[in-house]
C-alpha cells in the first residue's frame, strides 16, 4: 500500500488533523502540527458546557498508506473522546504504552513491543496481514488481534482489479510503449491478449476469488489451488466458486498448474508455510515465457530464482505490486530488466476501500470507548 496519493481534506478536516496528529518528519511542517513530540499528549477531552471525559486512544504506526490514518480521523473528528495518533515506526516503542487500540502497518510487534503495551486492548490491520504481529505473544498478555477482512470493504477487489492491470500490462509490453512514445514511433511493440490464456491462481482466498470473476469474460481458462475447497453444495462458498474455476487443486498440485499456465498469480497470505514458495523449482516448473504477478506479499517470491529466470529469458515477464523490502529500492538490477512492472504497493489502495476501511477502524474505537462488542472485523486470536 505504498505510494498512497494524500487525501483531498477540506479546511477543517486538515485543522482536525494538524490538532490530533503529531508527526515527526518534514510533513509535519506543511501541516503545521506540534514539533515537540512524536505524539499528541492530550490526557482527557473537554466537552463543551460538560465534564472531561476518558480519552480513547488510537495509533497509527508509520508515515505511510498516509491516507489509513488521515480517513480515520476524519471520519472520528466529531468525537473529541477518541483520539487519533501516528507515529513513525522507531517512536512506537517510546509511546506505545498510552494506546488502547493500535493499527500496525508495516510495524513489526514482536514480544518486546508487546510487553510495552500495557494499556492495548486491540491490534489490528488496515487490512488483512497480521504476519509481522507475534500473535501468540498478543494472545498472552491479553490483547485481541484482528485483520479487516477484504471481502466486506472493497480491498479484494480492488486487488484483483490491480492484478488485472499488471497482466495486461506485462501482455501490452508497457515499458516497450513508453519507450515507442518517447521516440515517436507508431505500431510498436507488438503485444498479446490476454484471451485463449491459462491463468493459475496461487491461492484462492478472498483476492483470488474476486480475479476469477472478473478473469472470466477474457475468455482464460482459470486453474486454481487452495488447500481446502468446501464440499458441500449447499454452502455459501460452493455458490460463489461454482463455475469459476477450470480445474481445481491443493498446494500439491501447483508444481503441475504452473507447467501449465500462460500466466501465474499470487495471492497467498505470508506466513511460515508460504514464504519464498516461488522458488527455482516453482519457477523453473513454469512454461517458458510465462508471466508472473504477485499482488499479495513480497516474501512469498524468492528474489534470486525470479531474478535469475528472468534473466535468462525463461520468465517472460513479471508485475509485483509487493516486493522483499519495502519501500523498494529503484535503483534494484530487477527493476532494470525491460519485462519488469512495478507498482508502488497500491493494489488495495482505493478511495472505496479505504473509506470503508476508516470507518471499520473508528467504529472500533467507538465500540472499545463504550465496551461494546467489536463488529466487522475477523479475529485471528
Amino acid at each position: 500500500m505504498f505510494g498512497i496519493a494524500a487525501s483531498n481534506f477540506n479546511r477543517s478536516s486538515l485543522r482536525s488533523l494538524a490538532l490530533r496528529a503529531s508527526l515527526l518528519s518534514p510533513l509535519s511542517l506543511s501541516l503545521s502540527l506540534a514539533k515537540s513530540a512524536g505524539y499528541s499528549k492530550m490526557s482527557e477531552a473537554t466537552l463543551e458546557n460538560g465534564p472531561q471525559k476518558p480519552i480513547t486512544r488510537v495509533l497509527f504506526c508509520g508515515l505511510n498508506f498516509p491516507s489509513s490514518h488521515n480517513y480515520t480521523i476524519e471520519y472520528l473528528q466529531k468525537y473529541p473522546f477518541i483520539q487519533v495518533d501516528v507515529v513513525p515506526l522507531e517512536k512506537v516503542p517510546e509511546v506505545i504504552h498510552q494506546y488502547h487500540l493500535c493499527v500496525v502497518k508495516m510495524c513489526r510487534f514482536d514480544s518486546t513491543l508487546i510487553a510495552k503495551a500495557t494499556q492495548l486492548k486491540l491490534l489490528m490491520q488496515f487490512g488483512v496481514g497480521l504476519e509481522g504481529v507475534d500473535i501468540e505473544a498478543a494472545t498472552r498478555s491479553k490483547i485481541k488481534v484482528a485483520r479487516i477482512p477484504g471481502s466486506t470493504t472493497g480491498n479484494s477487489l480492488a486487488c484483483a482489479e490491480h492484478s488485472i492491470y499488471l497482466i495486461l500490462g506485462l501482455l501490452r509490453k508497457q515499458k516497450e510503449m513508453d519507450i515507442a512514445v518517447k521516440q515517436r514511433e507508431l505500431g510498436v511493440p507488438i503485444g498479446d491478449t490476454l484471451f485463449g490464456k491459462t491463468v493459475f491462481i496461487l491461492g484462492f482466498g478472498a483476492i483470488g476469488v474476486e480475479l476469477a470473476k472478473r478473469l472470466r469474460p477474457f475468455g482464460v481458462k482459470i486453474l486454481a489451488t487452495k488447500r481446502k475447497w468446501p464440499s458441500d453444495e449447499s454452502s455459501c462458498d460452493f455458490e460463489e466458486i461454482a463455475g469459476l474455476v477450470d480445474k481445481k487443486g491443493t498446494p500439491e498440485n501447483m508444481y503441475e498448474f504452473a507447467g501449465e499456465a500462460d500466466i501465474v498469480v499470487a495471492c497467498l497470505s505470508l506466513n511460515k508455510e508460504t514464504a519464498g514458495i516461488v522458488d527455482a523449482k516453482f519457477v523453473s516448473s513454469m512454461k517458458k515465457g510465462s508471466l508472473l504477478v504477485n499482488i499479495a506479499r513480497g516474501g512469498i517470491l524468492d528474489y534470486d530464482s525470479v531474478y535469475e529466470h528472468l534473466k535468462t529469458g525463461h520468465l517472460g515477464g513479471l508485475g509485483i505490486d509487493v516486493a522483499w523490502f519495502e519501500p523498494f529500492n529503484p535503483d534494484d538490477p530487477i527493476l532494470k530488466l525491460p519485462n519488469v512492472l512495478i507498482t508502488p504497493h497500491v493494489g488495495g489502495v482505493t478511495e472505496y476501500s479505504y473509506r470503508t476501511m476508516a470507518k471499520v477502524v473508528g467504529d472500533c474505537a467507538l465500540e472499545l470507548h463504550e465496551g461494546k462488542p467489536f463488529t466487522v472485523i475477523e479475529f485471528v486470536n
